[in-house]
């Protein structure tokens, strides 16, 4: 079985952690430079008014292209406030909302200092919410050789489709698909407060 090789990401996708269950080894490339507007800053919920990215902020370089585990988050914006009032909105009335909210604020308040410890931050807990035991490599330096790999890095990105190999997560219940019907590629955050315990199980039905 191929390895997936990814970017790391900000609590990821569902089909992120679709990956993450399918495979017992995953390798994240913290060496490989910062892209933006992908999802190593951003993730997507659904709101009242339908879809929202939430981006995470950063410090720029001036345009300098740095490696992502160089890439620093900005404290003179209130982003953490923001996400969190805008997952309130979004999943207050879920069915599991309670169950998972306190965990999200922590997460987000903490003092992370760089975009990649955040990341991890936020995939490790999705792990933890989901069950999952996958071997998850960090590698510090830009990962060239891709034998055995299968290199997702730059194909799986939120404006592009899905990568041939990445399969899309099934429908699942939504809290205003009356509204906007189902909203495919959203964050795992969406998954696990419309469905709870049965979030891991959805992932690969």
């Amino acid at each position: 079985m191929v390895t997936p090789l990814l970017s790391a990401f900000y609590f990821g996708s569902v089909e992120h952690y679709r990956l993450l269950a399918q495979h017992p080894r995953v390798v994240i490339d913290t060496g490989e430079h910062y892209v933006r507007q992908s999802y190593r800053t951003r993730t997507r919920i659904v709101g009242p008014n339908g879809p929202q990215d939430l981006s995470v902020q950063i410090l720029h370089d001036h345009g300098n292209k740095m490696p992502m585990r160089e890439v620093r988050l900005s404290s003179a914006e209130t982003w953490p406030q923001q996400h969190l009032h805008a997952i309130r909105s979004a999943y207050g009335n879920t069915p599991w909302f309670i169950h998972y909210i306190d965990d999200i604020e922590e997460v987000l308040t903490a003092p992370h200092e760089r975009l990649i410890d955040l990341n991890r931050a936020t995939m490790r807990l999705g792990m933890r919410w989901l069950g999952l035991s996958s071997e998850v490599e960090i590698a510090d330096e830009f990962v060239e050789s891709t034998d055995g790999l299968l290199d997702l890095r730059s194909t799986f990105h939120p404006k592009k489709p899905l990568p041939e190999r990445v399969e899309a997560v099934a429908a699942f219940p939504q809290t205003f698909a009356d509204r906007h019907g189902f909203q495919a590629r959203v964050s795992l955050i969406d998954l696990v407060c419309n469905c709870g315990p049965e979030a891991a199980q959805r992932l690969l039905s």
